[in-house]
């Protein structure tokens, strides 16, 4: 099995992990971070894609249950959906500030809490995985949380020599990116009114975003022999693997431009 797999990009990159508020219909609130809120995000100067991960409400878990490794999702932790930015530049979140601040005001309509989480330049990856004509039907989205006394430079080998190369093998694949993140820092993303509490045992070190051609061959993926014989290895460099079920992945910027309608 080959260890390495071509990949399209090596992006600048941070995810913005959120929970809607729990005084209204989630529902409600992730129609209005689809919408209105959208259009606030949207013309950040130096972006090369904004992208919302809308999460199913009912998340169990997909990944395989794993002795030593937590693969249930805490429904207190449940996440409702991610905001992926894909910046021009190391230098592009700089450009954004002045349209960053409206949206800092706007979050307290729709958010209870938000994290961001970012990694160094080069650490995301965007694999071309996907065959001629194959088109995602269905996503996952992995987080990660490294194993105390497991070393960064460990984890990150494991995740891109180990992970990614048995995921990549399985040939299911239409879509695969991965994020490895820097220490998680408040500082990054202190917006006013909602909350950023994170504490370290909470915390994520890296994810997985995972497409699809339908559900069906998403859940023979996790059924799978790879995923179990992948799983033996799992405790060894992680203590939690919380896989999502993504209701929708919808592209508001691609290549620098605002799209006039998002692409699903």
């Amino acid at each position: 099995m080959p260890t390495t797999i071509p990949h399209k990009k090596k992006p600048f990159a941070s995810s913005i992990l959120l929970w809607i508020r729990s005084d209204q219909p989630r529902q409600q609130g992730m129609d209005y971070w689809k919408g209105p809120h959208s259009t606030i995000i949207s013309p950040t100067p130096g972006f090369d894609e904004y992208r919302q991960i809308h999460l199913a409400a009912t998340n169990p878990g997909l990944w395989p249950a794993t002795p030593g490794v937590q693969t249930a999702i805490p429904e207190d932790r449940r996440i409702d959906g991610v905001a992926e930015v894909t910046f021009t530049s190391i230098l592009s979140p700089l450009r954004g500030r002045k349209q960053t601040r409206l949206a800092y005001q706007d979050e307290i309509n729709v958010f209870r809490r938000t994290l961001l989480y970012a990694g160094p330049p080069n650490s995301t990856r965007w694999y071309d995985v996907a065959g001629p004509g194959q088109k995602t039907g269905a996503r996952a989205l992995i987080y990660l949380r490294r194993r105390e006394g497991t070393g960064t430079r460990a984890f990150r080998k494991f995740i891109t020599d180990e992970l990614v190369s048995t995921i990549a093998n399985t040939g299911a694949m239409t879509e695969l990116r991965t994020q490895v993140f820097m220490p998680w820092n408040e500082k990054l993303w202190a917006t006013p009114n909602v909350t950023h509490d994170n504490p370290s045992d909470q915390r994520f070190h890296a994810s997985l975003s995972l497409g699809f051609n339908d559900a069906a061959t998403r859940a023979a993926f996790f059924a799978g022999d790879e995923i179990a014989a992948l799983s033996e290895r799992l405790p060894g460099y992680a203590s939690a693997v919380h896989g999502y079920d993504v209701s929708a992945a919808l592209t508001y910027v691609m290549d620098g431009h605002i799209l006039p309608h998002y692409q699903d």
